[in-house]
């Protein structure tokens, strides 16, 4: 059986390699000249189940009302003649309701923990090397009341079998010396010594790489412009190639995967996906042979923006603007990744290295990702990942894979039927 994925990023890539250790004929379609070259290209870098919680929550309405028309705010809200972005905003509003906010956290943590174990057996079964940590994830806090709330958070996450504590300053200090130019301005923190971190983008690679050689086809400089349809199925995707030439490519079973594009593509054929990009910012930087460099990937939980080391650079990420499917660079929004870290890692990095990029991440309302069969029979769904692509994409491609195959996923996950 042949399987057609639309788009290689971390989770087409990793789809791939599982229906390629599955059996199946796989072929890969991708506009990008190489893997990873879109939203999992320089993302935070963390494999943060601890940190699975949805972004709607009973107290977001009142929080985005606060941070509304501010530049260098986290969430930055700019409202178009969009009717998809208003859509999206009513559905995120119901998804804030408490009973909703509680079954979305369960499903993102299942999913977390299903894919980061799914991570960490691929990496010590193909030995591939992506600057990764096992250090663990700090999330600092700045004032008592939020610190308080996040330790409420944490007992509710250990319920759910993700353990995160917790910790005085002190306790985090000595975890991360780095975090001791704080001062008395750090209250606490909250501690998951299980999560990961390390470079999406050279993981994909590696992954493709290996998938390559296994008899995966990588159809790259591919752009995929429509999906075709009749009685009901799938029946090819028209493509246009490097050459400028049309095509019609046909599987038994197709897959997208096209992160914040892929509603585009299935309005082709009448579904309507509850993706909205949110576009997110990261900046890179040398910090080689400088002191006080942060080793354990930290979340700043104040500006929503997360620092993790990656060898010899230190990657700073963060924000989301709602503004469709601009991906132009917002100066005043770079420039407060760089000042920020500055703010809590004085002198630790060499700003003249820097390198700025945004890349559009695919939100749900819930947060919870789209993986499964839609109401076309041979068109299957793993996208939807929001800000936590890398840390769900190994598992959700896995499971999409077992899906496909006709199996019942080891996961105790909401899919689309």
């Amino acid at each position: 059986m042949r399987v057609l994925i639309l788009g290689a990023g971390i989770t087409g890539v990793s789809s791939a390699w599982f229906l390629r250790e599955a059996g199946f004929e796989v072929t890969v379609l991708d506009r990008q000249p190489e893997a990873a070259l879109e939203t999992s290209f320089a993302n935070g870098g963390q494999i943060s189940v601890s940190q699975s919680e949805p972004w709607a929550n009973p107290d977001a309405p009142l929080q985005v009302l606060k941070w509304l028309w501010h530049e260098d705010s986290p969430l930055l809200f700019r409202p178009r003649f969009d009717l998809r972005q208003w859509n999206w905003g009513a559905r995120f509003l119901r998804e804030c309701l408490p009973s909703h906010h509680v079954h979305n956290t369960i499903q993102m943590v299942n999913l977390g923990l299903y894919s980061r174990t799914t991570l960490q057996r691929l990496r010590a079964s193909a030995g591939i090397q992506y600057d990764h940590s096992t250090r663990g994830i700090l999330q600092i806090f700045f004032d008592q009341h939020t610190f308080d709330a996040a330790a409420e958070a944490s007992a509710l996450m250990r319920q759910y079998h993700c353990h995160r504590e917790a910790i005085p300053r002190e306790r985090a200090v000595e975890l991360e010396p780095a975090l001791g130019a704080l001062g008395s301005r750090l209250v606490g923190a909250t501690w998951a010594e299980d999560d990961e971190s390390g470079d999406a983008y050279l993981f994909t690679q590696g992954l493709a790489k290996l998938a390559a050689d296994k008899g995966v086809e990588f159809r790259f400089n591919t752009c995929i412009r429509e999906l075709l349809s009749d009685g009901g199925k799938i029946t090819g995707v028209r493509v246009r190639t490097c050459e400028g030439r049309d095509e019609v490519l046909k599987a038994d079973t197709y897959l997208l995967c096209m992160g914040s594009y892929s509603p585009l593509m299935a309005a082709k054929v009448g579904l309507n996906l509850p993706i909205y990009p949110t576009k997110g910012y990261s900046a890179t930087m040398s910090v080689e042979g400088y002191e006080g460099v942060p080793n354990i990937s930290i979340t700043d939980s104040a500006m929503k923006m997360v620092f993790t080391r990656l060898g010899d650079r230190m990657r700073i990420a963060g924000t989301a603007e709602l503004d469709g499917y601009n991906t132009e660079l917002n100066p005043v929004r770079c420039q407060a990744l760089i000042r920020r870290y500055f703010e809590i890692f004085p002198n630790s990095g060499d700003p003249n290295s820097v390198k700025f990029w945004a890349g559009l991440r695919p939100s749900t309302p819930s947060n919870v990702p789209l993986i499964g069969r839609s109401r076309l029979p041979n068109l299957y769904l793993n996208t939807g990942h929001g800000t936590l692509g890398w840390t769900e994409g190994p598992g959700s491609g896995r499971a999409v894979a077992e899906l496909i195959a006709g199996h019942k996923p080891e996961l105790d996950f909401d899919f689309l039927v």
